[in-house]
C-alpha cells in the first residue's frame, strides 16, 4: 500500500491509452516483453531507457520511472515459458519467476509504447474446501479468510472461513470505509458525485497513487477522486474525501457497516498521518501516540496532519501492525460490501469494478467482480465481491500478517488469488 504505487501482483493497468510519440519504427507487443524481461534481471534501470519503452500514462499510473523499477525488482528475475496471445499491440506469456508463475500481459499504444502492464499469478484455484485449507494453512499462522453469500436482507452467510471473525491489519481495504461514507453523503445531499473538489498541498499524501502530483488547486470530481482511491488505491484522493466527508462521518460508517469493533479504528487515520508515525522517528513518535489517553489522540491525529511531508522515508520491516493501523475481519468486509451494494449508485460500483486485481474469474459467470486490496510491510489483505449471472451474490477474503518479518506479497498475492478464485468456483457450485 505505502511502499509501491501498484497493488500486489497487479504491476498496472491494462489498456490504458497513451500519447503517440514519433518514432522510424514501432515496437510490437512481443518485442517490448522480450525488453521487460530481459529488463528483469537489470534492475535498477535508468530512467531514460525506461522513458523509451514505457508510456506516460502508465509512469503516472507507478508514480514515475521508480514505480517502474519497483514493481520489476518485486517480481524478480523472469524468464519465458510460452506465448500465449500474439498480436500487434498486445501480447500474453506465462513466464516464470523465483517465486511463482505469472500470466504477463503487455499492451502498447499508436506508438508502441507499453502504457499496459499486468502480472497476475498463475496459481491453479483449489477445487475443493479442504484444498482451500491446505492453501490457507501454508501462508502462516496469521491467516482470515472468509467466504460468504449475501442473501435475504443484505446479511453475510458465511458458506466457509477459517478465522473469519478475528480482525487483522487491513491496509488500504480500509477504503471501502471512506467510499461508503461518499455514498452516504451523496444519498442524503450533502454531496455529489460531481461535485468538484480542489487539490490541496496541506491534504497531499505519498503514494500509492498519482494525485499528489497534481498542482495545488486542480480540480477533480468526487467521483474521479473515488475511482482513483479504489482503483490504484491513491492515498491523496483518499485524504482529500476523509477531509471534505469529515472524520466523523467516515467513523460512522464503521458503526453503519457492522465493523465489529470499530474503536479499533478511532480516531480514524489519514494516510499522511500513518506515513508521520511510521515513516519519521519511528518508533518514538509511534510510541509516544500509542501512550496517549484516548480523549487525547485526535488532537494528536490532526496536529500529525499538519505537517510537512518532507523527511519522510518508506519502511521495509512491520511497524506496529497491530496497533497502529486499520482492522476488519472478513466477515466485516462482507459486511461493507454489503452495505455498499445497499447503497446502490453506480459510481460505487464503477469505482470498485475498475481494478479485479487479475483474478482471472470467466466473465460471463461471473458478471460483476468488485475489489479492494490493501498492504504495507507485514500485511497483505484481498477482498472481493462478485455477482453471477443468476444474480448471487459473494464475498471471499484472504487477510495475512506477520508482525516480525515482511511477507513475500508476489507470492502470497499469487496463493490469496488462487484461493479466493477456487472460493468464489466452490461457492456458485
Amino acid at each position: 500500500m505505502f511502499r509501491k504505487a501498484v497493488l500486489a501482483c497487479v504491476v498496472a493497468l491494462a489498456g490504458l491509452v497513451g500519447t503517440p510519440a514519433v518514432a522510424a519504427a514501432v515496437p510490437t507487443a512481443e518485442q517490448q516483453l522480450d525488453w521487460v524481461l530481459d529488463a528483469s534481471g537489470r534492475v535498477p534501470l535508468p530512467e531514460n531507457e525506461i522513458r523509451e519503452h514505457v508510456a506516460q500514462v502508465l509512469l503516472d499510473a507507478v508514480s514515475g520511472p521508480a514505480g517502474v523499477n519497483a514493481a520489476l525488482t518485486s517480481l524478480g528475475r523472469l524468464t519465458l515459458d510460452k506465448i500465449v496471445v500474439s498480436q500487434p499491440n498486445v501480447v500474453q506469456a506465462n513466464v516464470h519467476a523465483p517465486a511463482d508463475d505469472y500470466l504477463m500481459s503487455v499492451h502498447t499504444d499508436q506508438s508502441g509504447l507499453i502504457d499496459g502492464l499486468r502480472a497476475s499469478p498463475n496459481n491453479p484455484a483449489p477445487t475443493s474446501w479442504s484444498e482451500v485449507d491446505a492453501k490457507l494453512s501454508a501462508l502462516g499462522a496469521r491467516v482470515s479468510f472468509g467466504a460468504s453469500e449475501i442473501v435475504a436482507d443484505g446479511q453475510c452467510r458465511v458458506v466457509h472461513g477459517v478465522g473469519e471473525q478475528v480482525q487483522r491489519p487491513l491496509g488500504s481495504a480500509f477504503k471501502l470505509y471512506v467510499l461508503g461514507a461518499l455514498g452516504k453523503a451523496v444519498a442524503e445531499h450533502r454531496a455529489s458525485w460531481t461535485e468538484q473538489l480542489a487539490i490541496r498541498d496541506d491534504w497531499k499524501s505519498l503514494p500509492s497513487g498519482v494525485l499528489q502530483n497534481d498542482p495545488a488547486g486542480t480540480q477533480h470530481t468526487l467521483a474521479e477522486y473515488a475511482d482513483k482511491m479504489i482503483s490504484i488505491s491513491d492515498n491523496t484522493a483518499t485524504d482529500h474525501l476523509i477531509h471534505r466527508l469529515g472524520r466523523d462521518a467516515v467513523q460512522r460508517q464503521l458503526f453503519a457497516f457492522g465493523n465489529q469493533r470499530p474503536q479499533a479504528n478511532i480516531p480514524f487515520l489519514t494516510t499522511k498521518a500513518m506515513f508521520e508515525l511510521k515513516a519519521t522517528q519511528y518508533p518514538a513518535r509511534a510510541d509516544a501516540y500509542l501512550a496517549l489517553p484516548e480523549w487525547a489522540k485526535p488532537v494528536a491525529v490532526n496536529a500529525l496532519e499538519r505537517l510537512p511531508l518532507t523527511g519522510l522515508a518508506g519502511w521495509q520491516k512491520p511497524e506496529k501492525i497491530d496497533q497502529i493501523e486499520w482492522f476488519g475481519s472478513p466477515n466485516d468486509m462482507c459486511r461493507a460490501y454489503s452495505g455498499l451494494a445497499k447503497e446502490n449508485q453506480p459510481e460505487i460500483g464503477h469505482a470498485l469494478s475498475i481494478n479485479d486485481a487479475g483474478i482471472g474469474l470467466d466473465r460471463t459467470r461471473f458478471p460483476v467482480i468488485w475489489y479492494k486490496g490493501g498492504s504495507e510491510p507485514g500485511v497483505l489483505t484481498m477482498n472481493f465481491l462478485t455477482r453471477t449471472a443468476t444474480g448471487r451474490t459473494f464475498v471471499s477474503s484472504v487477510m495475512v500478517s506477520d508482525t516480525a518479518a515482511p511477507l513475500n506479497e508476489n507470492h502470497v498475492a499469487g496463493q490469496a488469488l488462487a484461493i479466493v478464485k477456487g472460493a468464489f468456483q466452490l461457492m456458485a457450485g
